[in-house]
């Protein structure tokens, strides 16, 4: 089973796209199949999304964002996401693209530290309609040249990645923009990566290796304390709750899209007794693992 989902895993899963770009493609949402769902499988590239319509709720992480009117949207790959449509469909676009796509860095350097997609930004922004419109050309154009003949096109689209960057850098508070990176953002960021290469739990044969915070904080070769501190102080969360969150996570994803037994997704998940699971879960989910299978599945 694949640990992480690429472009390419990508365009095959959802039928679309130019099938030659392994850094970067573009995807107007209309075209797409929406009856296709998202495997449970981690993704490596970055998505910016421009949604020029939409009624739903966006879960980044811990967090839940009402979306009712256009929107930027930019997921991180070590952050799992997912979209809950209320009603009606969404318009708009969005792009993938690798790290080593796009030149662009700010002075705490790489896309990764941006204020756009570091770990503890905001995911999503609502740009004015001028801003929207712009960008919707933008778009157009990035999905009109991928499929060109022209043979420097991957640089010319990797200009267009810097410019919708750029554009929706000028929404963010000035503030925020060129603030230095702070000790505990960076520990939370090595943290939060840390948790997350251990996901998805690719077979019954697998189990994670670190489950608690005193595990974590050898990795990082920090005291517990103080990686309690510096996450509380960047997240607002313990390490203990980042923990407990994406465990329920990734115990849900296992539920809902696979036929291992409960015992078995327990001792992958790093519980030595399944009664400790139930317990963990019902506490979390506030129903049994069990009940939670045999619910429809959401939207």
């Amino acid at each position: 089973m694949r640990s992480s989902e690429t472009l390419t895993h990508f365009i095959e899963r959802v039928g679309n796209g130019n099938s030659e770009a392994a850094q970067f493609n573009v995807f107007r949402i209309r075209d797409l199949d929406t009856s296709v769902t998202s495997p449970h499988n981690r993704r490596d590239f970055y998505k910016m999304s421009l949604i020029t319509k939409a009624h739903g709720i966006l879960y980044h992480a811990d967090r839940s964002i009402s979306i009712d009117r256009p929107a930027l949207v930019f997921s991180n790959p070590m952050i799992p996401y997912s979209w809950e449509r209320l009603s009606g469909s969404e318009e708009g676009y969005f792009c993938l693209f690798t790290e080593g796509f796009t030149s662009f860095h700010l002075k705490e350097g790489g896309l990764s530290q941006s204020p756009l997609f570091k770990v503890g930004g905001n995911p999503v922004l609502f740009p004015e309609p001028g801003t929207v419109d712009f960008l919707q050309s933008i778009y157009a154009r990035m999905q009109a040249e991928i499929n060109t003949d022209y043979p420097n096109k991957y640089e010319l689209l990797s200009a267009y990645v810097q410019v919708v960057i750029h554009e929706s850098l000028k929404i963010v508070p000035h503030e925020l923009l060129y603030r230095p990176v702070t000790s505990s953002e960076r520990i939370s960021s090595l943290f939060l990566e840390l948790l997350e290469r251990q996901f998805p739990i690719p077979s019954v044969r697998h189990a994670i290796c670190f489950r608690n915070a005193n595990e974590f904080a050898g990795q990082l070769a920090i005291h517990t304390n103080h990686l309690n501190k510096a996450l509380k102080e960047a997240t607002g969360k313990t390490t203990s709750e980042h923990i407990a969150d994406r465990m329920l996570v990734e115990a849900k994803a296992l539920l809902r899209n696979s036929d291992w037994p409960v015992t078995a997704i327990s001792h992958c998940l790093g519980f030595e007794h399944g009664a400790n699971f139930n317990i963990f879960f019902k506490r979390q989910a506030g129903r049994s693992p069990t009940q939670f299978r045999k619910e429809p599945t959401s939207i």
